[in-house]
């Protein structure tokens, strides 16, 4: 089976990262969240990074609920400094519970985070055709456009490059090359409709 050039490893976790996260249309408002506080956790490091800490932070986080995170107290948040299985990072720990108020706020004004998200593509991925992983931007127009509004609504560590990633991750934005068995073209007609 091809794979995109990135998930050309031998670690399990991040070949199953790949089959069956990466792209794939997520509409969850706490997986969502979850995304979205993971990928700001990354910047400056690699993804490899957080998705080996990923279950950590779901223990550290309260299964990123935002409704518990944002009842967090000064030494909750000095606790998770403690925390070896995180990265300890003060800004980026802190905005976590920033990015809680601000979601719950997105919640309450559209009815969910899920329906804001996915407005910025018109409630519908872009699949793309790239031939080779150089072709893979790291922002582009529409993340550039998310950025400035999640910064807007209050969100932390939500710059475009955070932003494109966090849409290939959700599948806000299918990035897989096409040589990748994960491509929609690769799959039937009767198994994806979206083709």
């Amino acid at each position: 089976m091809k794979r995109c050039t990135w998930a050309k490893t031998k670690e399990p976790l991040y070949i199953e990262y790949h089959d069956k996260e990466w792209g794939v249309p997520v509409h969850n408002d706490r997986i969502l969240f979850e995304m979205l506080c993971l990928e700001g956790a990354q910047a400056g490091l690699s993804w490899w990074t957080i998705l080996q800490k990923r279950e950590n932070y779901r223990n550290a986080f309260d299964r990123f609920e935002a409704e518990k995170i944002v009842m967090y107290t000064d030494e909750k948040l000095q606790s998770l400094m403690e925390n070896k299985g995180i990265v300890r990072n003060k800004m980026k720990i802190r905005s976590v519970v920033t990015n809680a108020q601000a979601f719950l706020k997105i919640q309450e004004e559209y009815g969910s985070f899920s329906s804001y998200i996915w407005s910025f593509v018109n409630n519908k991925p872009i699949i793309n055709n790239w031939e080779t992983g150089n072709e893979v931007p790291t922002s582009n127009e529409i993340s550039d456009k998310m950025s400035k509004q999640l910064k807007k609504d209050g969100f932390k560590f939500v710059g475009s490059t955070i932003c494109y990633s966090y849409m290939q991750a959700v599948g806000m934005v299918n990035d897989h090359t096409v040589e990748c068995y994960c491509h929609p073209s690769s799959h039937s007609k009767e198994n994806n409709p979206a083709i």
